[in-house]
């Protein structure tokens, strides 16, 4: 799997719902599952050689269940856990089992729509920190505003120019195996906005919209990128027309954009709100229709040994409200974030795709941004200039949800941690070396970090794509085993020797290969879990007992949310944790060096994304040092 392009790897989806296990997070609004409206699952994918996606059998789901939750458990809890898992294989499980091999067999895809539902639109948190996770471009440096707003405008061009190739049908289809992976995520993303309501969001997709929405001091602007004959409009035209958005406002406006900050349901009360007045529908309307939104920050000061760290809180929340946060509106598919200070990214909605397409719109404008010529062409004239979008001065009930929001996202953006460490002692050169898959390493050093800190195991998340399937979405990889337990009590234990250790960790690497394997073709453990649980609900039958067994509970509370996003660039993703007292940690493993993005909430005392960090940099460095003092070279598979 290393040996694929980069950006075919599976990506981030950032799983803020381990609580899909307790009854109380999922409502009843997941009884009907229905593809949303106007939603473009498969359309694509029809063209292309896709399968079926299966039910799996349930025995061997139970056994894989019961290994991968044995180090997060006592004995007593485990045995409780089987004995608990065997009733439920033996009586509700099989009879939830029948009713979703019938689904199965009459649905391409019985697990997408569900999906999007339980993780997405009926979740009530906001999208902000939680779900929506920061992608950064390379540190710029401008001299001049001119400089400024010409790398805005190309990046601009370049988004538009990467939507004709998608539209053109020009995205490479892969192959995992003989498999071909589903690219309708591709054309899910642009033109596309969540759209907040009680209890279950809506999505409505605009791909075909001309225009893009600009946010600058909180106001917020329509700017065309077409012209009237349908030609992409030139950069230098763009960047003219950015100049003159910024020239027309001298003071902040009413930040309308904190709204869509705040938790799902305070957003939708707001929104009904706020759609009171014509003059709000239609201009939020715009916004919503726009292929995505451009937001013009104020300048953010750092000191240089924060810089990641800023970027990356910036692309998450924007920094509260005396920051950027009112200058964003979250529920657009693709947020470009673009600061004088040089720092620039994407904020990414997250429900109708992982992260493939938005990591190949940035290694597509990283790859034509060194030539100017990719962004000489383009229409100079016949176009229409940008235009203001009115609002209406908030009613007192409005202003009051404005305040609560403000609130809310400063408590949010206080109490986030993100340290991000660029650690340089080794990359990915040097474990193709020693014949190690560089992903499998450091889920391995991260199980080993956690352990260092905690003195115990945690459950850790990793994503796994499912494109071999139509509409496909992901699947968990549990890295957390009993063999990377083993391994880092072995780091940690000083009578341990070092040809032990080597083998251990030689052990736990193909445990995760394994798993991963698995997991990429659809036959991991939580999807199948759920989708039992859902047949209990759709069908009014009680949750079975299993659902509250010790190792469900304390398995699926992921204490390390993880993903690899790859790129040659000096860049990251980043996101919140997915647990009070967990991490997040993405990271990027490059040739020489490895890019890792750690989060934690700072009020929690368990936990600290500085200490984090300090803790996967020594667990890093020792790694390398044990294998180049036991001078072997592991033959972990590729």
């Amino acid at each position: 799997m290393d040996k694929m392009p980069i950006l075919t790897r599976r990506v981030l989806s950032n799983l803020t719902k381990n609580g899909l296990y307790a009854p109380s997070k999922i409502s009843a609004a997941l009884c009907s599952a229905q593809v949303p409206q106007n939603a473009n699952y498969s359309t694509e994918a029809k063209r292309q050689n896709l399968l079926k996606f299966p039910a799996l059998k349930l025995e061997e789901t139970i056994s894989k269940f019961l290994k991968t939750a044995e180090p997060v458990l006592t004995k007593e809890e485990l045995e409780e856990t089987k004995r608990l898992a065997a009733e439920f294989q033996a009586k509700d499980g099989a009879e939830l089992q029948k009713i979703l091999e019938k689904v199965a067999e009459s649905q391409e895809n019985w697990l997408a729509p569900r999906w999007l539902k339980a993780a997405y639109l009926t979740y009530r948190d906001p999208v902000t920190v939680f779900s929506s996770p920061g992608m950064t471009f390379p540190l710029q440096h401008f001299k001049t505003s001119a400089d400024y707003y010409m790398y805005t405008a190309k990046l601009i061009q370049g988004l538009v120019k990467y939507k004709k190739v998608v539209d053109d049908g020009k995205v490479p289809v892969v192959k995992m195996g003989k498999n071909e992976l589903d690219n309708s995520q591709f054309s899910a993303v642009y033109g596309t906005c969540r759209i907040p309501r009680p209890e279950e969001d809506a999505l409505e997709y605009n791909p075909n919209s001309k225009h893009i929405a600009v946010v600058y001091k909180n106001h917020f602007f329509k700017l065309p990128v077409y012209n009237k004959t349908g030609q992409i409009i030139n950069a230098k035209v763009l960047a003219e027309q950015l100049q003159q958005i910024a020239n027309s406002e001298n003071k902040s406006g009413v930040p309308i954009g904190l709204l869509t900050t705040d938790s799902r349901d305070n957003w939708a009360s707001a929104y009904a709100e706020l759609m009171k007045s014509s003059t709000n529908a239609r201009s939020v309307k715009v916004i919503q229709e726009s292929l995505f939104t451009v937001s013009l920050d104020e300048v953010v000061p750092f000191a240089q040994e924060e810089v990641y760290n800023v970027l990356g809180l910036q692309l998450i929340h924007g920094g509260g409200t005396n920051k950027n946060s009112g200058n964003r509106w979250m529920d657009k598919t693709i947020q470009v974030v673009v600061n004088p200070n040089g720092m620039s990214g994407f904020c990414y909605e997250h429900s109708p795709a992982e992260g493939q397409p938005i990591a190949m719109m940035a290694d597509y404008i990283n790859k034509i941004f060194p030539n100017p010529q990719e962004f000489e062409d383009g229409a100079n004239d016949n176009y229409e200039p940008f235009s203001k979008l009115p609002f209406d001065q908030p009613s007192p009930v409005l202003e009051q949800k404005l305040q609560e929001a403000g609130k809310n996202v400063d408590k949010l953006a206080e109490d986030l941690e993100l340290r991000v460490l660029q650690y340089k002692g080794f990359g990915k050169d040097f474990l193709k070396k020693q014949k190690l898959s560089p992903d499998s390493f450091v889920q391995m050093a991260l199980q080993y970090a956690f352990y260092r800190l905690h003195k115990c195991a945690g459950a850790q998340y990793e994503t796994a794509h499912l494109r071999i399937y139509y509409g496909g979405r992901t699947e968990t990889i549990r890295s957390c085993s009993n063999e990377s337990l083993a391994f880092a009590k072995a780091m940690m234990d000083p009578k341990c020797t070092d040809e032990t250790r080597v083998e251990l960790l030689k052990k736990a690497v193909n445990g995760h290969r394994e798993y991963t394997t698995m997991a990429l073709q659809g036959r991991g453990v939580d999807r199948h879990l759920l989708g039992l649980k859902l047949m209990a609900l759709e069908n009014n039958k009680p949750i079975p007992k299993f659902y509250q067994a010790p190792g469900v509970v304390k398995s699926a509370h992921f204490r390390v949310s993880t993903s690899q996003v790859a790129s040659p660039n000096a860049a990251f993703m980043c996101y919140g944790p997915l647990t009070h007292d967990g991490y997040g940690c993405c990271y990027n493993p490059r040739d020489s060096d490895i890019f890792l993005a750690c989060s934690a909430w700072k009020s929690n005392e368990e936990t600290s994304a500085k200490l984090f960090a300090k803790s996967i940099d020594e667990a890093l460095t020792s790694m390398r040092d044990l294998l180049e003092r036991a001078g072997e070279k592991p033959k972990a598979k590729l």
